[in-house]
């Protein structure tokens, strides 16, 4: 994936669209393609509701601050 780098706020008129996960495609996305701080879509997060996700550089880690997907 291509990645973009911005030295400031970055708005959208149209919002911004994640990349889409389940728990177990999550956890298969190669170390090389995840930086910390990057956002994710999980369509089944905890108790099968969808969450968006940060990757700490070990977890992805829910919007509720509960581990989604381990690496």
């Amino acid at each position: 994936m291509a990645r973009t780098t911005f030295s400031g706020p970055v708005a959208s008129d149209n919002g911004f669209i994640a990349p889409t996960y389940t728990v177990a495609t999550a956890a298969l996305i190669p170390a090389a393609d995840k930086t910390i701080g990057q956002v994710i879509y999980i369509s089944n997060g905890r108790a099968g509701l969808p969450t968006l996700a940060v990757w700490n550089g070990t977890n992805w880690i829910a919007s509720n601050g509960l581990t989604a997907a381990a690496s």
